[in-house]
């Protein structure tokens, strides 16, 4: 195959952002750089590679789906946390309406850092996700499975995931997260348990880059989940302790061969591009990040002959753990 690495954002006419590859070519949207996919014939499976809001952190979600909108993403995953927009239906919808990108999935907020929104209880925020999701036209929910100290939630987990899992258009999807390590110690945080496929969920959602912090192959856990694989968080990851969320083919994980198998599988969900872009400098290096997923997740997402994809270098960006 031949090898193709896109170069640089940079600025023309009023502003827009302009993509240089390497044989000198410009595009105004990743969406014209990439190879164009088959038209779907009927029933056909189809993956859409979304973006999470997670991604533009520390920078809102107007922010997300502007940019969305701008590099030719196919949807949004929102993360409900501390920006109160994430956390209304009638501001999301005005913003999918206005950027014309569709609110495809939910993120509960079920995280170190959103530990306070809606409230401490953390089954009604579940309760309350699903209800956002029905109200924006989100067909799947994301939750983390329960802190440790949370033991009265991780005994009423399963059933409730089972019972919500029941709504009408709404699929709760598991995620896979990963033991905490220190240099010396490895503490189990997660109730009851931080691999979803020892426990009887029906969907899961699997993050290449928890599996990197996991220390395990997301290729081999495309056997392991199977059938209950709902969902994807596509990032990348180096075996850290940290959990790194790399655009993908900076890291270990086998991005490429992860979203090639999906393809010759014949599955059928969302990819959604979660990358940390948290030490972007500008608003130009936080866009080449979010263009080099799409991008990437796009040729390998191909099933035609392709052109191999490898990210430019980018930029050193501080982890934000626990996604």
């Amino acid at each position: 195959m031949d090898h193709l690495i896109v170069g640089v954002g940079v600025r023309e006419g009023k502003g827009s952002l302009v993509w240089v590859a390497e044989d000198g070519s410009r595009v105004a949207r990743m969406s014209d750089a990439t190879t164009p996919r088959p038209p779907a014939e009927p029933g056909e499976p189809r993956i859409h590679v979304t973006l999470s809001t997670a991604s533009v952190y520390p920078r809102r979600a107007g922010y997300a789906f502007e940019a969305a909108a701008d590099l030719g993403y196919d949807g949004m995953e929102v993360m409900v946390w501390s920006d109160e927009t994430t956390q209304d239906a009638a501001a999301l919808n005005r913003l999918s309406a206005d950027h014309g990108m569709p609110i495809r999935s939910i993120h509960a907020p079920t995280l170190l850092v959103s530990q306070r929104v809606w409230g401490r209880p953390p089954g009604p925020k579940l309760r309350r996700s699903v209800e956002l999701a029905q109200e924006v036209g989100a067909s799947t929910v994301v939750v983390h499975p329960p802190f440790r100290w949370q033991y009265k939630y991780a005994r009423e987990f399963e059933e409730l995931v089972r019972e919500l899992d029941e709504t009408e258009g709404v699929t709760i999807a598991v995620e896979n997260m990963y033991p905490w390590r220190g240099r010396k110690r490895e503490m189990q945080a997660y109730l009851p348990g931080w691999d979803p496929s020892e426990h009887g969920y029906d969907h899961v959602t699997l993050d290449l880059s928890h599996a990197a912090v996991a220390q395990q192959d997301a290729l081999m856990l495309l056997d392991v989940f199977d059938g209950r694989l709902a969902h994807v968080h596509l990032a990348d990851g180096s075996a850290s302790i940290k959990d790194e969320h790399l655009v993908p083919g900076r890291g270990d994980q086998p991005c490429d061969k992860v979203l090639a198998e999906l393809v010759r599988r014949g599955w059928s969900g969302d990819v959604v591009v979660e990358i940390a872009t948290r030490r972007a400098r500008t608003a130009a290096e936080r866009k080449e990040d979010l263009a080099a997923s799409l991008f990437f997740a796009r040729t390998y997402l191909t099933p035609d002959p392709h052109p191999t994809y490898e990210p430019p270098p980018g930029h050193a960006h501080r982890h934000l753990d626990a996604w």
